[in-house]
């Protein structure tokens, strides 16, 4: 299962991001769970470093299917909307593939 865990503060501003698993829905190469999760983690993560000036940490490994990513306060409302339609995108996954995928939110 992949398991994502969405950042937040008390003020429901995201603050970032970390994704750890595998989906388990198919093969590899042929798992489209775990395919959409991470076209729209790595899309957001790259559209934040080209189409916005805000800054974030962001880190990979392959191996163990994990992405994690840090905004740095402030950031702007081109990164609000790529994050928020993240989110959107994974909880749209999650009612179709609960089995495979667990959205959940932290305050931090």
């Amino acid at each position: 299962m992949i398991k994502v865990t969405i950042y937040q503060s008390s003020e429901g501003e995201i603050a970032g991001f970390s994704m750890q698993g595998h989906a388990g829905y198919a093969a590899r190469g042929s798992d489209i769970v775990c395919a959409a999760v991470s076209v729209l983690a790595q899309n957001t993560v790259n559209s934040i470093e080209h189409f916005t000036q805000d800054s974030f940490t962001a880190d990979v490994d392959e191996e163990n299917g994990g992405l994690y990513l840090k905004m740095e306060p402030g950031y702007s409302k081109g990164s609000k909307l790529l994050l928020d339609s993240l989110i959107l995108g994974l909880q749209g996954i999650e009612e179709e593939y609960m089995d495979y995928l667990d959205v959940i939110f932290e305050e931090v």
